[in-house]
């Protein structure tokens, strides 16, 4: 049976604000997205009342849940702060305000009530702009972890552009555990939640920005994620909303920045190292992808988009430098069809490439999880 946007603001008709309105007549209400039994809305109000938005947006959830043919529901409730009130203590629970001014400080260690619990470390892979390869990275970041004997887990915080899924080759869509979690799905001896789970592959995500970050919430807070060594977040490019909020109310022990050789990139890369220097996240290293490319039929090497220029970048900044990746069809194409190369080719240079950059971030970690790690040598 198919659910339809109608059929949800009928049942929401049972619902009612704190001053007894319908829910749909109330203009709290985002576009209601329904697709293959899913079901995905948000609760617009004002910061001072999100507290007493709460039970409302559990009423909604709930009644949607019961719905006949709803697999899934999940209900974002978003406090929005109005300029004139900015300065206003924030109410427990609600967003943080954002500035992007020089100088803003992290969120105070009260603030950032996003951990998950059992999670060791949680690492930001970032960069100041897509298309330079970050996901893919993140992935076989996250797949070098695992081979170290960690027990690892990925985030897939990019919710307009989520890729994991596709990338691991993951199918279905998670089980609800006691009627308010969301078991995570699982590839390749990795723990993974994205939005890409949650909706069809082309359904846009017209969603405003308060409205991400709720969601963003859910998938940290509202998972199982069981114990895990570390949690590796794919974050959404560029340095947003989005991204600030994930700086600053989640506990991050680092961040690797995702970068292409040439300048363009390099402009970005530095607002990406910027933006977590000035939320006192650390800045693990840089990553040099797509560094350069060696012809698979004559041998020679040409750097398409120059070459070094993210590991002189890093000497610049003073952050480590945690190796490069060369651009090669069978990375693309391990990617692309959900096999990726630490996981399918493991003896591969390519893997081998990874994992030498998942040990360092690891030793930058500070030898984080519980378990003992196999050495691995790298020859250069």
């Amino acid at each position: 049976m198919a659910v339809t946007k109608e059929a949800v603001l009928a049942a929401l008709d049972a619902v009612k604000g704190p001053d007894g309105t319908p829910l749909p007549k109330t203009g709290k209400l985002s576009d209601i997205v329904a697709s293959d039994g899913k079901v995905f809305f948000s609760i617009a109000v004002d910061a001072a009342v999100v507290q007493a938005w709460e039970p409302v947006r559990k009423a909604a959830e709930a009644a949607v849940r019961a719905m006949p043919g709803v697999t899934s529901a999940m209900v974002a409730l978003t406090g929005e702060r109005a300029a004139r009130s900015a300065t206003a203590q924030r109410p427990q629970g609600g967003p943080a305000p954002h500035s992007h001014a020089p100088g803003r400080a992290a969120a105070p260690a009260g603030e950032r009530q996003l951990a998950a619990p059992g999670v060791g470390a949680i690492i930001a892979v970032a960069s100041g702009k897509g298309g330079v390869g970050k996901s893919t990275t993140a992935v076989n970041l996250a797949l070098g972890l695992r081979d170290l004997g960690l027990s690892v887990g990925m985030l897939d915080a990019d919710i307009y552009g989520p890729s994991v899924p596709k990338l691991l080759a993951i199918r279905g869509k998670p089980e609800m555990l006691g009627g308010n979690k969301l078991r995570p799905m699982e590839g390749y001896g990795l723990k993974v939640m994205s939005i890409g789970f949650l909706v069809e592959e082309e359904t846009p995500m017209i969603w405003r920005g308060p409205m991400v970050i709720s969601a963003l919430t859910q998938m940290l807070r509202d998972v199982e994620w069981g114990t895990l060594d570390v949690m590796v977040v794919d974050m959404p490019p560029g340095t947003g909303d989005a991204q600030l909020t994930m700086a600053q109310q989640v506990p991050l022990k680092g961040a690797v920045i995702v970068s292409t050789p040439q300048d363009l990139a390099l402009i970005d890369a530095r607002r990406g190292i910027a933006m977590f220097n000035r939320v006192n996240v650390p800045v693990l290293g840089v990553v040099e992808n797509m560094s350069y490319f060696i012809c698979p039929k004559c041998g020679e090497r040409s750097d398409i988009f120059g070459h070094g220029g993210a590991e002189h970048e890093a000497q610049r900044q003073g952050v480590p430098f945690l190796g490069a990746v060369p651009l090669h069809m069978a990375i693309r194409e391990t990617s692309d069809a959900g096999r990726p190369v630490v996981a399918t080719d493991p003896d591969g240079p390519h893997a081998q490439a990874y994992r030498a950059i998942a040990a360092r971030v690891r030793e930058a970690l500070g030898g984080a999880g519980s378990r003992a790690a196999p050495k691995i040598v790298i020859e250069a």
